[in-house]
């Protein structure tokens, strides 16, 4: 990725990471950067009206612009519009987080996240990366899409190192348990990735391109849930890809 696009990435991600004004010499020490390199993007931002300066030596914080972009993206999104009433009804009946990615490459990106009201529950954030392809049920959704002799090569090369006591990491177990969950249509995670989480997934295609909603919670809640949970899942994936149609 360009420098200059990660710096002005940074210097947003910054903003929404301190919640207040930062003045240059913020910005670089707390970016490890040249002050040079910090006024150039700092310039752009404020003559494209991204920033403004609070006051002279009182720092700079963002302006309502990007929310106003952000809003018209999201309101235009075709995601979005297709998938947020299916995924949160699917959020309301089993009340636990719903989460959709898309899978890119050997790696997947949520795209969106609702969550339950419980005080206790599983969050990520939108734009990240799913943390495993062998020991979530995200991940496993995706391995399974994959050809045989990619998968083969996956199985025969990857590093199956354990995040809890129960991370499968066999590659003999791993394969088995992605031909039951090809069979099933749906994957588990049971703190396989994190110990005390439960999550369940099950990919659609629109227009060709692989996607996977997950149900994750606490394991205790999850717990004897699983199967009417898993139906309640694939019941909104078919309806998910239907209406990419």
């Amino acid at each position: 990725m360009s420098k200059i696009v990660e710096r002005t990435l940074d210097f947003l991600e910054l903003f929404a990471e301190k919640k207040r004004p930062l003045s240059l010499s913020d910005i670089a020490r707390l970016l490890n950067l040249p002050i040079s390199s910090c006024h150039d993007v700092l310039q752009a931002l404020e003559a494209r009206g991204y920033v403004y300066e609070i006051a002279p030596r009182a720092g700079f914080y963002p302006t309502l612009r990007m929310l106003d972009i952000a809003t018209i993206v999201a309101n235009h999104d075709p995601i979005v519009q297709r998938a947020d009433f299916v995924l949160q009804g699917l959020r309301d009946r089993v009340d636990e987080s719903v989460l959709l990615c898309k899978a890119v490459g050997h790696g997947a990106t949520y795209l969106l996240s609702f969550e339950p009201p419980h005080p206790l529950r599983f969050t990520v954030k939108v734009g990240e990366h799913v943390r495993s392809l062998y020991a979530t049920s995200a991940g496993k959704a995706q391995l399974a899409s994959w050809p045989e002799a990619e998968l083969d090569a996956f199985l025969n090369t990857a590093k199956l190192e354990p995040f809890t006591p129960r991370t499968i990491t066999s590659a003999t177990a791993l394969k088995a348990e992605l031909e039951a969950g090809r069979a099933r249509g749906w994957f588990g995670n049971v703190e396989e990735s994190q110990s005390g989480v439960t999550t369940l997934s099950a990919p659609f295609r629109w227009s060709g391109a692989l996607y996977i909603v997950t149900i994750a919670g606490p394991a205790p809640r999850l717990q004897g849930r699983m199967e009417w949970a898993a139906a309640q899942l694939l019941e909104a994936c078919q309806t998910l890809e239907m209406r990419g149609r």
